[in-house]
């Protein structure tokens, strides 16, 4: 297997096509990691939510990491790690044009997007409040890696084990031991 890096626009690229990602937030020295749904324009990761710790922590902290990939198999794949912050978008009038947006990027990429930020969750022995609001995560850094096959060597050039003494990398080391009985 042979890992690369990906450039920035890579990077970016996959994040485009992802829709699902892994969200890491911390508070107080204890991190959290949450999977999420989100949707990739121009600098930011859109996403919904209810009231929960994932965003009492973000409120917090801001600071985030995001985790997105495409797995074809273990030994094809592609990674992005986004370092960034988190920032809600309240439903007030300066920010309904940021609202709006994500709706939109949200709905195109899937028409029920709501329905895991907006599902009945009992905390505690409590219904959760539905609270619903849209936030934003912005991406300061990213980094990107890309797994592929090694390309075959041909036949000849494989080293091997078998071959005349002399000639091959395993006769040469087991020579010095033959040598002695």
């Amino acid at each position: 297997m042979l890992i690369q890096e990906l450039s920035r626009q890579e990077s970016l690229d996959l994040l485009a096509r992802a829709h699902l990602g892994r969200l890491a937030c911390a508070h107080k020295s204890q991190p959290y990691v949450v999977p999420f749904y989100f949707a990739y324009d121009n600098e930011y990761l859109y996403s919904f939510s209810t009231v929960g710790q994932k965003i009492e922590w973000m409120r917090a902290n801001p600071k985030v990491c995001v985790e997105a990939d495409e797995v074809v198999s273990p030994q094809q794949w592609m990674s992005v790690i986004v370092f960034g912050r988190y920032e809600e978008l309240p439903n007030i009038p300066e920010w309904r044009g940021a609202r709006e947006l994500a709706r939109k990027k949200l709905l195109e990429r899937n028409a029920i997007w709501w329905e895991p930020g907006y599902a009945k969750t009992i905390l505690h022995d409590r219904e959760r409040p539905l609270a619903a609001f849209f936030y934003r995560i912005h991406v300061e850094q990213i980094t990107g890696h890309r797994a592929t096959p090694e390309p075959a060597t041909p036949h000849r050039a494989r080293p091997s084990m078998t071959g005349p003494i002399g000639g091959e990398w395993l006769q040469k080391i087991l020579r010095p031991v033959r040598k002695h009985p």
